[in-house]
């Protein structure tokens, strides 16, 4: 199959009404999320450092980054907005339907679409729905690419948001600024070439940039294929191309034609994130904060609180005893630890000087994430955790998990989507300001003007 000509046939030909409609309920409330993770990194280190950055090298005045008062080029915007979507690691996450896949998970779709195509519609003076089509257009050919890539791609080390989600990212930018089919061809070819990241840098600065980076690479590669810059037209599936070059090939039955049919939205669907961490934790995260609030689990009671995984979690979740906040998101100890001490697990719970408390510290020397061999199992693709919490006075409390709060199958609601929304957007604008932007990001589709959003959201 021609794949790469099928992508561009799938993105320029979805029209605003061919998406169903929970599938648009869907999309605004994952755009509800985006936007707000992209105001909640205001006060994060690599943030500070990009804003710094752009203040300095920018001299287009086109689009808005979030949370301030600068104005950008679009580009710089998408990589500034981007990362700060990704600066938490709170964004939403692709499930996978792959039973071969290393954890069951692959991209975060929003983060580097949403990056570019509200860069793009701001650009062109774009409605809500041409953005919430291009959107929705992005994050499946996001969702769709990754889903066929061999598992090959993430055990090689690859950060498949920094890849597949600079596919996802040209999607919607091409969308929007209209481009032809042969433009938008060559200008997968290009995104394909400015794709990256490293699963190393997690826990890092870097990882983050690598989610801005394929929002920049989005834009970049739709505004210059559309002054006529070439590029291979087949890249994801030719000999020397994408797949073949990252992953050892593709799985063709989990994209061909299934493009839309259903959309990704609807089946297997993707998670928003409960917790601003590493999502494998997200199911044991739940569980031991159930058991310490419904025993009412006090630090000192805790002779010892257990994690049981699948062997492949650890390879993830790498940090013991962590020192910082960025280590700390990839810690089941410091989850462990910080669920009994605050009995919740928010943004202020990923602070430096909250990770080295000398409580935190201390308790998590009586956490640990180990390999639970009925959990093992079960495959990769399960993300059951088992929480055990063995008490001083012999008491032994448990909890198996299989899906955290966010997950398709255990839905957030509404006022759960929108807390988090408020939660994150009050680091950089007032209440009213979030409010009044939520109500037109959930009504996405009757917003006229893109730009006029965007104004609330500026700090």
């Amino acid at each position: 199959m021609a794949l790469t000509k099928y992508v561009a046939d799938f993105v320029l030909g979805l029209r605003f009404e061919g998406i169903p409609e929970p599938v648009r309920r869907q999309a605004a409330e994952h755009m509800l999320d985006g936007y707000g993770l992209a105001l909640s990194a205001h006060a994060e280190k690599g943030h500070a450092i990009m804003r710094r950055y752009a203040e300095r090298v920018s001299c287009a005045q086109e689009v808005a980054v979030f949370g301030t008062s600068l104005r950008s080029s679009a580009e710089l915007a998408a990589l500034t907005n981007g990362l700060a979507m990704h600066a938490m690691d709170y964004d939403d996450t692709q499930l996978s339907t792959n039973p071969d896949s290393v954890y069951g998970l692959l991209t975060h779709p929003t983060t580097p679409v949403l990056g570019a195509a509200s860069a793009i519609a701001e650009l062109v003076g774009a409605s809500g729905r041409d953005l919430l089509t291009a959107y929705v257009a992005g994050v499946e050919v996001a969702c769709r690419t990754s889903d066929a890539s061999n598992p090959r791609h993430y055990q090689k080390g690859f950060h498949s948001t920094g890849t597949f989600g600079a596919i996802g990212a040209v999607a919607a930018a091409g969308k929007l600024l209209k481009l032809s089919h042969d433009q938008l061809l060559q200008a997968l070819g290009i995104a394909a070439a400015l794709s990256g990241g490293y699963r190393e840098n997690f826990g890092t600065m870097t990882k983050p940039l690598h989610a801005g980076k394929a929002a920049e690479a989005g834009v970049f590669a739709a505004r210059l294929a559309a002054e006529g810059f070439t590029a291979a037209r087949n890249i994801l599936e030719a000999k020397r191309g994408m797949y073949s070059a990252s992953s050892d090939g593709y799985e063709p039955s989990r994209i061909d034609g299934r493009l839309g049919a259903p959309f990704f939205f609807e089946d297997p669907g993707i998670s928003i994130k409960p917790y601003p961490s590493g999502s494998l934790s997200h199911p044991g995260q739940d569980a031991v904060l159930e058991l310490v609030n419904e025993h009412d689990v006090h630090s000192d009671d805790v002779e010892k609180a257990i994690a049981g995984t699948n062997s492949a979690m650890p390879n993830a979740l790498i940090y013991a005893q962590p020192q910082t906040a960025l280590e700390a998101k990839f810690s089941f100890p410091y989850f462990l630890a910080i669920a009994i001490l605050h009995r919740k697990v928010g943004i202020e719970e990923f602070r430096d000087d909250v990770v080295l408390g000398s409580e935190v510290q201390e308790l998590m020397k009586r956490c640990s994430h180990v390999v639970d061999p009925e959990i093992d199992a079960r495959g990769f693709q399960h993300m059951d955790t088992r929480i055990t919490i063995r008490l001083k006075g012999g008491r032994v409390l448990e909890r198996v998990e299989s899906f955290a709060t966010g997950h398709p199958r255990k839905p957030m609601s509404r006022g759960q989507l929108e807390a988090k929304f408020f939660e994150c957007a009050e680091l950089a604008i007032d209440r009213n300001q979030a409010q009044l932007a939520a109500e037109m990001i959930l009504a996405i589709d009757d917003v006229e003007h893109v730009g006029k959003l965007h104004e609330m959201l500026a700090g």
